[in-house]
């Protein structure tokens, strides 16, 4: 049922956003444009909108917000409940998934930090 509802979300999202962008090219670039300057995304020369913008509210992007969307779905976590399994990647390259670390009835410990 949740992926339903977000198949029919982003759905909606693209058609009206596509629509917009027909009827209504030149504000629909300034707004995604604007979107762009609080991620970062057009900070970079050589990454005009040409390359990225027509790309918005198309079939590729909506196969792609899907994928991600319905992945998060995966990921969710709720106290009391066991963890998600969610992939990751091991200094050598290798995908794995995080349970895949446990060892017998030993607590597996996730440190997260940075060096910066």
């Amino acid at each position: 049922l949740q992926k339903i509802l977000i198949l029919l979300q982003v759905t909606l999202s693209v058609v009206v956003g596509k629509t917009l962008m027909i009827l209504f090219p030149n504000a629909v670039k300034r707004y995604i444009l604007k979107m762009g300057e609080k991620s970062r995304m057009n900070k970079n020369p050589k990454f005009t909108y040409e390359n990225w913008g027509p790309t918005f509210f198309s079939f590729k992007y909506l196969q792609f917000v899907l994928k991600v969307k319905w992945k998060r779905l995966e990921d969710e976590a709720y106290e009391g409940q066991p963890a998600p399994n969610t992939p990751v990647v091991t200094l050598g390259g290798e995908v794995r998934h995080l349970l895949d670390f446990m060892q017998d009835n030993r607590p597996l410990i996730l440190n997260f930090g940075s060096c910066t």
